[in-house]
């Protein structure tokens, strides 16, 4: 685990950037803006100091099921920024799949696992693979999915400008991906 942010420098370098943008950094509104980022950094990247491996960790409270049907959590909100642009990643839901193989995980476990990811400098690929990972750790199988709607504002607010583009992304192990009949069992049900 990394110790933590260190939020002086986050400060100096807020406080840099706006004098950059030609600010009084001195003025009313924004005196304690370096403070207030930092705090807001600390809050928005907690991820970032944990490896999957660490996360499942924390999650990996398991509950004895020999079923073998598909589980689906469907739409959770996420955001999260990218490490690109440090851009917002906006209006995204997460769906996580999965098939036990003799455990199943509590269902807050696979928002919190959402959360946790996505408090990274990330890419939408890359949270998929991520959240996959955590998921097959915890839950000792390799039938895992997780499909990612959302928007960028790389996209949408800067640059190409445009508004209402969706990027969606399907990560897919194991049966979902090799087995045709149980990726369109999973495809029809969300």
């Amino acid at each position: 685990m990394n110790n933590g942010i260190d939020k002086i420098k986050i400060q100096k370098a807020v406080n840099d950037i706006l004098e950059a943008l030609g600010e009084n950094t001195q003025r009313e509104g924004l005196k304690e803006t370096p403070e207030r980022v930092a705090k807001m950094f600390e809050e928005m990247f907690e991820g970032i100091r944990y490896t999957n491996d660490e996360i499942a960790e924390m999650f990996g409270k398991t509950f004895t099921h020999n079923g073998r049907d598909i589980v689906i959590e469907r739409n959770i909100p996420a955001f999260s920024y990218c490490e690109h642009h440090i851009a917002l990643m906006y209006n995204m839901n997460v769906t996580v799949a999965y098939i036990p193989n003799g455990k199943v995980i509590g269902l807050s476990k696979i928002a919190r696992i959402v959360d946790m990811v996505t408090k990274r400098l990330q890419l939408q690929e890359r949270i998929g693979t991520d959240i996959v990972e955590i998921m097959q750790k915890i839950c000792e199988t390799e039938d895992v999915a997780v499909i990612i709607e959302g928007e960028h504002s790389c996209m949408t607010a800067r640059g190409i400008k445009k508004p209402g583009v969706k990027t969606r992304t399907l990560t897919l192990r194991g049966k979902f991906k090799n087995n045709l009949d149980i990726k369109n069992e999973l495809l029809n049900m969300i």
